[in-house]
C-alpha cells in the first residue's frame, strides 16, 4: 500500500490539444486536477510561443507535437521534441530557447529524436522513412545531415556504453555506428534485428537494466536484450494494455512503468486523456488533454 500511495517523480506529457509540452508534478498528485489549464504544471514549452522559431513557421510545422524527452549534456538539461508537422527541436530548459531546431518537411512526420554527446541530433521520421543525423553542433539552424533509410522510422536512442545509435522502424531494430566528424558525420549499419511483429513505435532504455530496451509494436510491448538478440514479451495485469503503446518508460529507483495508448474516446484516434501506470497499476485522467506520449521527467537515458 505504501508503494502505491507514493507520489513518484514528475512526468512530461505531449498535449496536442494545447500544442504544449507540459512537465507535471508527481504522477500521484495528478488526480486532484481536471483539465489541461488546471494541471500542476512545473514547466511548459510550445513552439507557438517562441519568437525565435518564427522562420520555421510553427503554425504549420508544430502541428500535432508527438515527442518529449529529457536529456542532460554538459550539465544542462534539454527538452527534445518533434511534431508531425515537421518541426524537430532541442530546447534548453533553463532558458526556454532552442539549442537547435529544423523543419524536416511537412511530409516527413518526425516521431522522435536523440541528442548525441558531440551535440549533433538524430531524428527518426516515419513519413520520410529515414534516420537523419543533423550537424546541430555546427549551429542552431544547421540542416546538413547524414541519412540512413528506415521504413516507418519511429524511434531513436543513443547507447553511450556501446557507441551505437539504435533506430526503430516498422519491421526492424537497427544499430548504427556514427563515424566521420561532428561537421560531417557518417552513419553505418552494424546490425539489424527483425521485430517479433510489425508496427514498431516506441524505443526507450530500460533504466533498471542498462543496455536493454523497451520496444512497443502494434499489439505488444517487448523488452529487448541486444546481447542475446532476444525480445521478451512484457505482461500487464490488464488484458490488452500492451496494445498500440505510444510511449513506455520505467521510473528511476522504483521501476514503475508509465505508458500511453489511444483510448478512442476523444476527437483523435491516436491520442488519449489518460496516463497509465503499471506495477502497481493506476490511471491518471487528464480531462481535456489530447496526450500522445508521456515520459518520466528524468535526465537519465540509460547510458
Amino acid at each position: 500500500m505504501a508503494q502505491a500511495a507514493r507520489p513518484g517523480g514528475p512526468v512530461v506529457v505531449v498535449d496536442q490539444a494545447s500544442r504544449r509540452i507540459l512537465v507535471l508534478q508527481s504522477a500521484g498528485e495528478l488526480m486532484r486536477y481536471q483539465g489541461p489549464d488546471r494541471l500542476p504544471v512545473v514547466w511548459s514549452w510550445s513552439a507557438d510561443r517562441e519568437p525565435g522559431l518564427a522562420d520555421l513557421e510553427p503554425a504549420r510545422s508544430w502541428s500535432m507535437p508527438d515527442e518529449a524527452k529529457s536529456r542532460v549534456r554538459q550539465g544542462r538539461r534539454y527538452l527534445l521534441t518533434t511534431a508531425s508537422g515537421g518541426l524537430a527541436a532541442v530546447v534548453d530548459t533553463a532558458t526556454g530557447t532552442p539549442y537547435w531546431a529544423a523543419d524536416t518537411g511537412s511530409g516527413a512526420n518526425p516521431h522522435s529524436l536523440e541528442l548525441l554527446p558531440d551535440g549533433n541530433v538524430a531524428v527518426a521520421a516515419s513519413g520520410g522513412g529515414w534516420i537523419r543525423l543533423y550537424t546541430a553542433s555546427q549551429g542552431p539552424r544547421s540542416t546538413a545531415h547524414a541519412a540512413y533509410p528506415l521504413p516507418g522510422a519511429h524511434g531513436v536512442h543513443w547507447d553511450g556504453r556501446t557507441g551505437l545509435l539504435w533506430a526503430l522502424g516498422d519491421r526492424v531494430l537497427t544499430a548504427l555506428r556514427v563515424g566521420g566528424t561532428a561537421a560531417a558525420p557518417v552513419l553505418t549499419p552494424v546490425r539489424t534485428v527483425p521485430l517479433p511483429e510489425d508496427g514498431g513505435h516506441d524505443l526507450a532504455p530500460v533504466l533498471a537494466a542498462p543496455g536493454r530496451f523497451w520496444v512497443s509494436t502494434a499489439a505488444h510491448l517487448w523488452r529487448f536484450d541486444p546481447a542475446a538478440d532476444r525480445f521478451d514479451p512484457v505482461r500487464f495485469a490488464t488484458e490488452g494494455a500492451a496494445r498500440d503503446i505510444k510511449s513506455i518508460g520505467d521510473e528511476p529507483g522504483t521501476g514503475r512503468l508509465l505508458t500511453t495508448a489511444p483510448d478512442h474516446a476523444g476527437p483523435c484516434t491516436w491520442c488519449t486523456s489518460a496516463l497509465t501506470l503499471h506495477r502497481p497499476e493506476g490511471t491518471r485522467l487528464l480531462t481535456g488533454a489530447h496526450l500522445y506520449k508521456a515520459r518520466w521527467w528524468t535526465g537519465r537515458s540509460g547510458r
